[in-house]
């Protein structure tokens, strides 16, 4: 007895695997001069109860109070990054503050935006799960996928590590310590990679291998194309910010220009006449238009094709925006912008049709008011018609804005850029959920099409059994 913690002697916590119960001497005896051995058991199995739980209690921590610990402590690790950030700014010649917050958003942007990804996929999963949509069985995804909670802890990790890394990017630039900040992006984007191709079964290898091989194929069609290569390759649209930066960043680290003062020739070199910038900025539509040429190749859908001609609408947008940076100012003001704004037009409203219509599946809009959802993810997203009016109105509206983004000449507003890339990705966010539903709508369809085939079959079976056994 210790402290008035009576500790069991058969306790296994003081047993070596494999060695015999150790018994008292007044169990011992008692058990010899015939006392009832289920006594003891009894006895025994009541003085386990009480320290089990008075050991699980001291060794396991409330979930509630380490999710609140989890909160105060990024609550505290934001402020401190926001102090810090915002302090060293104001020690910067007011003239450099523009300019050096210009190129901080240049190369953490990208990041930033990956990272708001992730957490709303997460919640894209969490909701599937609630559902009880089989998503593994949509993407053909192996037992070892990540769940919701894998993803919003990959997602953590991100928010700390990127925001640190800009807070510590800032820092040591406004300090005089150049050489130290500009090896900050590039640690960050090397370990990115590293993470990314590491080849070693740690950090999640099959879901890392899974979505490099679908990278693979989103850039080399060379195969039938499944549902979560089209799947990825929309989302990459919506992250065309992502490859114009990284293209612009990747530059200027090659060149060995970050945080250095020589910002005119690095613009020279890296930013706005540069004919990789329009180059990046399209990319992710090119692959998806691949993708619908090669699908029309394998099936011979039509369909395929007038989607491929929705993709291609973006191509005029990019490049008729880039041309101000190659013609006269007098020239882009009396046709080339008036071209843009015709291409951006046609561009938003066949890509706001084809989400409804094609990839939801709200064909003239009645399922607003024609509420017999198949499956119960409908009930717990989606049931009430202002949900409805809500997306179709938003993805409209982001529709148009995206449009804002895909222009190279007006990416000079890095907060405004920043604003409508990540509304890009909320419009995105929300597509998802309802191209999920579609797709499992259309899986269970199938399936239960294929049943009733089968059925018929057996039951044509039976009937022919039947017969020959009359006979």
């Amino acid at each position: 007895m210790f402290g008035g913690l009576v500790i069991p002697v058969n306790s296994p916590h003081f047993r070596k695997s494999g060695s015999r119960h150790v018994m008292s001497d007044l169990g011992a005896n008692e058990v010899e001069n015939g006392v009832d051995e289920g006594v003891l058991s009894t006895a025994e199995n009541d003085l386990k109860s009480a320290t089990i739980p008075i050991n699980a209690t001291a060794m396991k921590l409330s979930p509630m109070l380490l999710w609140r610990f989890k909160v105060i402590f990024f609550l505290v690790w934001g402020f401190v990054c926001c102090k810090i950030g915002l302090d060293s700014v104001m020690r910067m010649n007011a003239n450099k503050q523009d300019l050096f917050l210009y190129e901080a958003f240049l190369y953490y942007n990208p990041l930033l935006l990956v990272t708001l990804m992730v957490w709303l996929w997460g919640i894209n999963l969490w909701f599937f799960t609630q559902g009880s949509v089989n998503y593994p069985k949509i993407f053909d995804l192996d037992q070892n996928h990540l769940t919701h909670r894998e993803v919003w802890k990959f997602a953590t990790w991100m928010t700390i590590i990127v925001p640190t890394s800009l807070t510590a990017y800032i820092y040591l630039y406004s300090h005089g310590e150049v050489s130290y900040a500009a090896s900050q992006p590039v640690l960050l984007y090397a370990a990115v990679v590293m993470v990314l191709i590491f080849p070693i079964d740690v950090f999640y290898f099959s879901s890392r291998y899974y979505f490099l091989r679908t990278l693979w194929h989103i850039v080399f069609p060379l195969q039938a194309i499944s549902f979560a290569d089209f799947f990825l390759a929309d989302i990459l649209t919506s992250m065309a910010k992502v490859f114009s930066d990284l293209e612009r960043s990747v530059c200027r680290m090659v060149h060995q220009q970050v945080a250095t003062i020589a910002w005119l020739e690095a613009d020279s070199v890296c930013g706005s006449h540069s004919a990789a910038i329009p180059l990046a900025l399209v990319l992710p539509y090119l692959f998806r238009l691949n993708q619908c040429l090669r699908q029309y190749k394998d099936t011979g859908e039509k369909t395929a094709l007038l989607n491929a001609l929705k993709y291609s609408t973006s191509v005029p947008v990019v490049f008729l925006s880039a041309l101000k940076y190659h013609v006269l100012p007098e020239r882009w003001t009396n046709l080339y912008r008036p071209l843009w704004l015709l291409s951006s037009v046609v561009n938003s409203l066949y890509s706001f049709y084809w989400d409804v219509t094609r990839d939801w599946d709200l064909s003239g809009f009645t399922r607003i008011f024609k509420f017999s959802k198949p499956h119960s993810l409908s009930h717990l997203l989606h049931g009430r018609r202002w949900v409805f009016f809500w997306v179709i109105g938003s993805n409209l509206v982001l529709r148009c804005t995206w449009t804002y983004k895909l222009s190279a000449h007006l990416r000079h507003n890095h907060l405004t850029v920043f604003t409508i890339a990540a509304l890009e990705i909320f419009r995105r966010f929300q597509w998802i959920f309802f191209r999920i539903e579609n797709e499992w709508n259309k899986m269970n369809s199938k399936s239960h099409i294929q049943l009733s085939v089968d059925d018929l079959s057996t039951e044509g079976e039976k009937l022919l059994h039947s017969n020959n056994h009359t006979v």
